[in-house]
């Protein structure tokens, strides 16, 4: 990995977890997190902010996904607070309404330095299908986790859907799409009247 990059290690007694990624990359994921499901998730966030991502995770999956999914945010979110660095001449805002078929979410982000999160994501609240089920409601305890590691405001509002996974595929891809647009680096000033961000 070359370009603006970071690595976490999270162990606690109910996961372990290894992140690495690199803001200035191509997309290449690599991913295991016992989830599949979030696993998908996690590869959209990766591809379509253009960010090199690899994450590995051995968690309490026999108790519930929710240590799993919520650690991994908190892991990653203070890699990309760590890979971004003092954020100089990074765009720093960023917008986007992305739909997969019949699903829309819009996502407003600010590299802002102040951690806040807006999460109004109401899919039908059926757990996705796979093995084991993925439940979506885990999705805002890891943008939660993310956020606050990470120090960014996040606001993400489903505009319409009906299908749980397109709404979440949507929200993830929207995102990444985000991060893509405010990290990009377009001179070398500041982007903030108090110097710092």
């Amino acid at each position: 990995m070359t370009g603006r990059q970071a690595s976490r290690s999270r162990t606690t007694k109910e996961t372990s977890i290894d992140v690495r990624l690199c803001v200035d990359g191509s997309g290449s994921v690599d991913v295991g997190t016992g989830l599949p499901f979030f696993d998908h998730m996690l590869s959209q966030l990766g591809k379509h902010s253009r960010m090199d991502l690899s994450v590995r995770c051995d968690g309490d999956l026999e108790i519930d996904a929710h240590h799993t999914v919520e650690d991994i945010g908190i892991a990653l979110g203070e890699a990309f607070d760590e890979a971004l660095g003092d954020k100089a001449g990074v765009r720093r805002f960023a917008s986007i309404t992305v739909p997969l078929d019949e699903a829309a979410v819009q996502v407003i982000l600010d590299l802002s330095g102040r951690p806040f999160l807006h999460y109004d994501i109401d899919p039908p609240g059926e757990k996705i299908l796979s093995d084991p089920p993925f439940d979506p409601q885990l999705c805002e305890e890891f943008w939660r986790g993310f956020v606050m590691a990470s120090g960014i405001t996040l606001h993400m509002v489903m505009v319409r859907g009906k299908n749980t996974h397109h709404i979440i595929e949507a929200s993830f891809k929207a995102v990444a799409r985000s991060i893509y647009d405010a990290v990009k680096i377009a001179d070398d000033v500041m982007p903030s009247t108090k110097g710092v961000l």
